[in-house]
């Protein structure tokens, strides 16, 4: 890929519990991928079975149990496939310590000797939105509030959806008017975001027209006009008297 072709990823795990340190395994992961911020189809997501119990905290925040993933691969499987993945990527995360910190565990556990952030940037949207709203709150679902990001759907955490909801509210936090909305398509008055539905998964650049000649005097025609009433912010672009 190109430099001038910005890749991101936006990342999610859900986990047996809340310390790696404690031994704590990863038993989803969720990816989505952008390219010069937008979505393409090139996403990741796997279960896993995480070769222990998962506590019963856990599993009332995601909903995933040991049956579950019983016949899900194990990390060792993926890691390889996973780390090719995110390398050189930017990783966004919401609290991303978290994230980072498990990932790190996982596959220091299988003898990799770097780490995450030796191979990635990664952008924590925590602290973003704490520096954007200082004093709001800035869980996912307070951000999907507050910029219109429909989270209808999320009665449990899982890491593509939460990924997938995280990709538009950073879209939305860093981009202005770069999110597109419209009314939902049952009618209800509520807006989500359609970035796949009318971008499409291509991450072609868009086409930049020039003008031809014609086009070009008239617009040089228009700013002198400009020019000769004042100050004109684009009289330079007029050509030398």
């Amino acid at each position: 890929m190109s430099a001038a072709m910005k890749r991101q990823v936006i990342l999610d795990t859900e986990t047996t519990g809340l310390e790696a340190s404690q031994g704590h395994r990863i038993i989803e992961v969720g990816c989505i991928e952008l390219v010069n911020r937008r979505y393409t189809s090139n996403n990741f997501w796997r279960y896993i079975n995480p070769e222990r119990e998962i506590d019963r905290g856990a599993i009332e925040v995601h909903g995933i149990t040991n049956e579950f993933l019983a016949d899900k691969p194990k990390f060792f499987e993926l890691a390889k496939e996973l780390w090719d993945y995110l390398e050189g990527a930017e990783l966004i995360i919401h609290n991303a310590a978290f994230d980072v910190g498990f990932l790190n565990a996982e596959f220091g556990r299988l003898g990799f000797t770097r780490r995450i952030e030796d191979v990635c940037e990664v952008t924590d949207t925590v602290a973003m939105a704490r520096k954007m709203h200082p004093g709001q709150r800035v869980s996912l679902d307070a951000l999907c509030k507050r910029y219109e990001v429909d989270n209808s759907g999320r009665d449990l955490h899982g890491a593509l959806l939460d990924a997938r909801l995280l990709a538009d509210v950073y879209l939305s936090m860093t981009g202005g008017q770069n999110r597109l909305m419209l009314d939902s398509e049952e009618g209800g008055g509520a807006s989500r975001s359609r970035f796949v539905e009318l971008l499409g998964a291509s991450a072609a650049p868009l086409p930049v027209l020039a003008p031809d000649a014609a086009e070009q005097e008239a617009h040089l025609a228009k700013l002198k006009k400009l020019a000769d009433k004042g100050k004109c912010l684009w009289a330079g672009e007029l050509p030398a008297a």
